[in-house]
């Protein structure tokens, strides 16, 4: 108990509380985190900021200790102009794709992922639609994976497959198509800074929510257009593995399906007919989705593809929301116990205050969205190296 300005402060975990030393490259701290927060012997927990703290292999106190050694993040001025790290044995690749779900705000000509600082550029949880917390891949990245994971994330809000076929909201949005291009432009080209190969890579895509929101009210025949949509999806998936006789060195991909939008209250305030049209033609895009993945791997020696059914993981939540901590999944806001934190995006973790007398009581929720969908990628990814 802490008191604060003549206030005592008890805090209150629900979320499991893992009691075990944190294993090398596992988070050990940070804004909310209640897991482990010593590290195992040869490590130690090194702040990257307020939000995450990692165990780095080094000169770390024993076993025993109960104390928690904090090293300050190394400084770091290298972007991707100034290709100058050394090359570090161990290290595998993230490279993500898609829209508001995923983005973190990178740039690929900023400072680039590296031990300690996994997401490069901006600081973890980066530029996430949240609400302020981690979204999917900032959970995998640090802490629902199976090693020491360089997250590269092209991801861009408000971003379709292509703005030929579907304008974003704004002419400036990057879409999958040129995040792509930006990848082509930089790590695709393995700079010393991002050794990577074919056999430590994954690249995620999850895209087609602005694609299908944008366009399932057009007349048409929607599952042709959904046909057209996937058509270019994996004619840049193509590029990924090769360009001509050029391979570009791609073979792990995970596919992620589009989640039922259809249940935000941005589609709850319109009418169940138009609710009913877009469940179904996302339901087609995903089904389309799974065969064209498995005829894309059938079509290239050395494919190997991992699909992350998003749809079923929101499902799961919207249909038994107090299991996983959530009151209401109709709403939207900063509250306590709301799925959604605004409209169309679900929150990351969310904290409930209590004042009791002259005690105020910290909640911690377990099960925020996007923790459950990195859980989630994590048991499809469970016989890999991610």
């Amino acid at each position: 108990m802490i008191r604060i300005k003549g206030l005592s402060v008890a805090l209150f975990v629900l979320a499991p509380v893992a009691l075990a030393q944190q294993v090398v490259w596992g988070q050990c701290g940070g804004n909310g985190w209640a897991g482990a927060t010593t590290c195992v012997t040869g490590s130690t927990c090194t702040v990257q900021n307020e939000w995450y703290s990692q165990c780095i292999p080094g000169t770390a106190p024993p076993a025993s200790s109960t104390s928690l050694t904090v090293t300050p993040p190394p400084t770091s001025t290298s972007t991707s102009s100034d290709p100058s790290s050394t090359p570090i044995a161990g290290l595998n690749y993230w490279f993500s794709f898609g829209d508001s779900y995923t983005q973190t705000g990178f740039d690929p000509n900023g400072v680039l992922p590296s031990p300690g600082n996994v997401l490069g550029n901006p600081p973890f949880p980066g530029w996430t639609s949240t609400g302020g917390g981690p979204n999917w891949v900032g959970f995998g990245a640090t802490t629902y994976n199976k090693s020491q994971v360089m997250l590269y994330n092209y991801a861009y809000g408000g971003a379709t497959i292509d703005s030929a076929l579907v304008a974003p909201y704004d002419p400036s949005v990057i879409s999958l198509k040129g995040q792509v291009d930006q990848y082509l432009a930089g790590a695709a080209t393995k700079p010393p800074s991002t050794p990577w190969t074919s056999a430590n890579s994954l690249f995620s895509i999850w895209i087609g929510i602005n694609d299908l929101g944008g366009s399932y009210y057009q007349g048409g025949d929607r599952a042709a257009f959904s046909d057209t949509l996937l058509d270019a999806e994996f004619a840049l998936v193509q590029k990924l593995v090769r360009i001509a006789f050029f391979d570009t060195g791609a073979r792990n991909f995970l596919f992620a399906f589009v989640p039922p939008t259809d249940r935000s209250p941005l589609m709850l305030g319109q009418s169940t007919d138009a609710q009913a049209l877009l469940k179904t033609v996302i339901g087609g895009f995903n089904t389309k989705l799974a065969a064209k993945a498995a005829a894309f791997k059938e079509s290239h020696t050395g494919v190997q593809n991992y699909i992350w059914d998003a749809s079923a993981t929101f499902t799961k939540i919207l249909d038994a929301p107090a299991a996983y901590g959530f009151t209401d999944v109709l709403n939207y806001g900063s509250a306590p116990g709301l799925f959604w934190t605004n409209d169309l995006h679900p929150t990351s973790e969310w904290f409930c205050f209590v004042l009791r007398g002259d005690v105020w009581l910290i909640w911690i929720v377990a099960g925020p969205v996007h923790k459950v969908c990195a859980q989630d990628v994590a048991a499809v990814l469970a016989s890999t190296i991610w």
